[in-house]
């Protein structure tokens, strides 16, 4: 059996002209929009689901301290209100929104733990832009599909 991972999957394309069968997958794993992004782990079906969409969008292993930074500053509440430390202590047993991120990345707590947050993350686009091109492989000097630690770059970047 492969190890767990937690992985921050972003949308970097957009909807025109994609088939029909990767628009559904997308908003399966709630991708609605270029720059939202998701948190989810490395289950069989979340990676057959990755595959389909690799052409759309880019995804990694997150860390803590960036999954802290993500919810401090990007985290949302129903109403569009900001995630505090006061709700994470309603909530669960963490006390600080850091502890809650260490906790998700080591597969002990889950976002969906605090009912009322929502689980997409409306990012900014990258500051300084990207690198490489929207339309090829990361490994090939493009921005699309899987890239590892690399992710957090990205993510810092989008805050």
């Amino acid at each position: 059996m492969q190890e767990k991972k937690r992985f921050a999957v972003v949308r970097l394309r957009g909807s025109v002209g994609v088939r029909e069968e990767v628009e559904d997958t997308l908003k399966m794993l709630r991708l609605y929009k270029v720059h939202h992004t998701v948190i989810i782990d490395n289950r069989p079906s979340y990676l057959g689901m990755l595959q389909k969409v690799k052409d759309y969008v880019t995804w990694g292993e997150v860390d803590a301290e960036t999954l802290a930074a993500m919810l401090k500053k990007r985290g949302r509440l129903i109403g569009n209100k900001k995630l505090s430390d006061e709700i994470v202590q309603k909530y669960t047993p963490y006390k600080t929104i850091e502890e809650f991120a260490k906790a998700i990345v080591e597969f002990k707590a889950e976002l969906g733990d605090i009912p009322i947050l929502k689980p997409v993350f409306r990012l900014h686009p990258p500051k300084g832009g990207l690198k490489g091109s929207k339309k090829r492989p990361y490994p090939d000097g493009g921005e699309l599909g899987y890239r590892g630690e690399a992710i957090n770059d990205l993510l810092k970047k989008m805050i």
